[in-house]
């Protein structure tokens, strides 16, 4: 089911080692981030009574530049970002299968053994062990605490406290199932989708449609037919994070942005993606920065804005470059005008 298959984690957790409990969910603390950086592969299973280990790696998304409508499924690659000599380690609990109780018929009492009658008898019938399929009784705390004791280390569950027994093998089967289903995706499915910030479900409702971004409210115009376009006024460049400076990740995003009359940021999609969790960053600094609203008939009207975002790789030279040079009024202003698109944000 799992071995060799990309694979994408749910709910965005990053870290080297996460547990879940028997059901799927989160056991413990683990940060979160975007779902481009939660690709997954598994390379090897180990099974026990207690819990299933997944020994792999992570991968990254990187979208190599085409817009909704080109297919953008097409256009990424899948990079390792797990480092040589480490590995991603998941862990799972499992329901415990014990064995049901046999329950000893009570012992007539001497002398009254002829005077009982059927219904004497129907006290003492044993109670019915768990159906096939159902999970144990509660009676079974002690039983289990006692299995787990007897477990190596290594193999005890994450969270004792949450795991259940049952008296049947299908039933832990079916138990450990819906926890993968819950844990892993083998494609952008609805509940991923459901899960993602607006900014990635308006992207790829788009590319769904085969088409570029509208926005929903018709009163939203283009920069080419008010009387003054809207413009950025605040200098930003988004930053970076540890994958995509470790991969060589850079290069050039494309943002529509909607600008209201009072000049903030709307409504935000994703028009070219990067990928490796540069987006998430690029669309916090459009949320932060300033602009200036556009104007028709002598009034401020909401407008549609392109706006380009470059990410850089970091190193000495690139930071000692990144200075302002106050004595080149127009670096900014060169600067701006190589980056490809209708508006881009001001690098020096």
């Amino acid at each position: 089911m799992l071995v060799g298959k990309d694979l994408y984690l749910r709910g965005g957790y990053l870290g080297d080692s996460i547990s879940f409990t028997e059901h799927g969910k989160l056991s413990g603390h683990a940060p979160s981030g975007s779902y481009t950086l939660c690709g997954v592969r598994i390379e090897k299973v180990h099974l026990t009574k207690h819990k299933v280990e997944l020994v792999g790696a992570r991968y990254g998304l990187h979208f190599l530049g085409a817009l909704p409508y080109e297919d953008p499924t097409k256009a990424l690659d899948r990079v390792k970002i797990t480092p040589k000599k480490k590995v991603l380690k998941l862990t799972i609990d499992r329901e415990i299968v014990v064995k049901p109780k046999k329950v000893k018929a009570a012992k007539p009492e001497k002398g009254r053994a002829a005077k009982a009658g059927p219904e004497a008898g129907a006290a003492s019938t044993p109670p019915a062990a768990a159906a096939p399929g159902e999970p144990a009784e509660p009676g079974d705390a002690d039983q289990l605490k006692a299995e787990i004791a007897a477990a190596p280390v290594a193999e005890r569950p994450a969270d004792p406290g949450s795991v259940t027994t049952t008296t049947s093998p299908a039933h832990a089967a079916s138990v450990l199932r819906h926890a993968l289903d819950n844990i892993f995706a083998s494609g952008l499915d609805q509940l991923m989708l459901e899960a993602m910030p607006s900014f990635w479900k308006l992207y790829y409702q788009a590319a769904q449609n085969k088409t570029d971004y509208r926005p929903a409210d018709p009163a939203v115009l283009r920069q080419n037919t008010v009387d003054k376009k809207a413009r950025l006024l605040s200098t930003f460049e988004p930053g970076s994070n540890e994958y995509a400076q470790a991969n060589g990740v850079a290069g050039m995003a494309l943002y529509h942005v909607v600008i209201g009359p009072d000049g903030k940021p709307g409504e935000i999609a994703v028009a070219r993606p990067i990928g490796f969790g540069l987006d998430e960053i690029a669309v916090d600094s459009i949320q932060k920065a300033s602009f200036e609203p556009a104007v028709k008939d002598g009034k401020p009207v909401p407008v549609l804005l392109d706006l380009v975002v470059q990410f850089r790789i970091y190193s000495k030279r690139t930071a000692a470059a990144a200075k302002p040079e106050t004595d080149k009024p127009d670096a900014t202003h060169s600067a701006t005008q190589s980056l490809p698109g209708p508006y881009s944000a001001p690098h020096p």
